[in-house]
């Protein structure tokens, strides 16, 4: 099964409108106010759409409306049913403080084709296409993964780069890092494009690895599904958080995913820029019109393209 290639249009605007919703923002201090402006556009465009779908991986449980939660409903309720993972503004802090990489994304799959996830940490690992299958793995030491992947990509360790986000949690694969004499490139926020930095037809990186966010895993694997590229991840969960993934279903709290485990089938992925990044351009808004860039994907219709839309205010 596959979704029409009539809704790819649909969700793109989806994303357009989410990063327009934050876009009065940019710069102004206020990552609340920029999130609620990027829900509330998004949500209104779902509602739009002809479907029956669910929001399986969204910006936490009902509790923290005015998100987009997990278990909301969207659509018109006609339809195709779909289940979606979405984050309507990540960077937030990039958008507040006026910085690159802020962007308004998601992934749609046919219902049950996404592995619907509680908000907690995920460890991964994430390389592009063109590798031996299940390469690398979370259980193999920093040096390990980092030989393999030279060896398979026939270069030298001191011709890798690697994507780390600066935490102090990631000291311990910085010092390995380092010591091997890997570049490392850094990134402070928004590990979706740290993620997708390593795939793509000019990948600025050979490696992401590190803990994140466990829904942008998902978004991610969803990208790298379309596009080629791996990624191994295994959610990290506290006593209460057990709890939590209880109740979406997940009976193995030490799983490690690929990507098989996380998306299957079929697979829309839109990122329409808020400001200017490595995925998409910035918006641009004029007196009566504003104008938006998206990189979308659409895996069955073999789609990988960057489209500009301008828009009427």
């Amino acid at each position: 099964m596959t979704i029409e290639k009539n809704y790819l249009n649909k969700f793109i605007k989806a994303t357009e409108f989410g990063a327009y919703g934050a876009s009065p923002f940019i710069g102004k201090g206020d990552k609340i106010a920029a999130d609620k402006g990027a829900v509330d556009k998004m949500r209104s465009e779902f509602n739009k759409i002809d479907m029956k779908a669910t929001i399986v991986i969204g910006e936490g449980e009902m509790d923290e409306a005015p998100m987009l939660h997990i278990g909301e409903k969207v659509g018109t309720n006609n339809g195709p049913e779909f289940d979606i993972a979405v984050d309507p503004l990540e960077g937030t802090t990039f958008t507040s403080k006026g910085l690159p990489n802020a962007f308004s994304v998601l992934a749609v799959t046919e219902k049950g084709n996404l592995l619907s996830a509680p908000d907690t940490y995920m460890e991964k690992i994430i390389i592009g296409s063109n590798l031996p299958k299940n390469l690398l793995d979370l259980d193999n030491s920093v040096e390990k993964n980092i030989s393999l992947l030279a060896q398979a990509k026939n270069k030298k360790i001191s011709e890798l780069s690697a994507c780390v986000m600066k935490r102090p949690r990631h000291d311990y694969i910085v010092k390995t890092l380092e010591q091997m004499k890997v570049k490392i490139n850094y990134i402070t926020d928004g590990d979706i494009a740290g993620g997708l930095s390593v795939a793509g037809s000019r990948p600025k990186n050979d490696i992401y690895l590190g803990t994140g966010g466990g829904p942008e895993g998902v978004i991610v694997a969803a990208a790298l599904s379309c596009f080629g590229g791996q990624i191994q991840g295994r959610l990290i969960l506290d006593k209460k958080e057990i709890v939590r993934a209880k109740k979406f279903g997940i009976t193995d709290f030490k799983k490690k995913y690929n990507i098989d485990d996380m998306v299957k089938g079929d697979v829309i992925f839109c990122a329409s820029g808020v400001t200017n990044g490595d995925l998409a351009k910035g918006i641009k808004n004029f007196d009566d019109k504003f104008e938006v860039t998206t990189f979308a994907l659409h895996k069955s219709q073999k789609i990988n393209k960057t489209i500009t839309n301008t828009y009427k205010k």
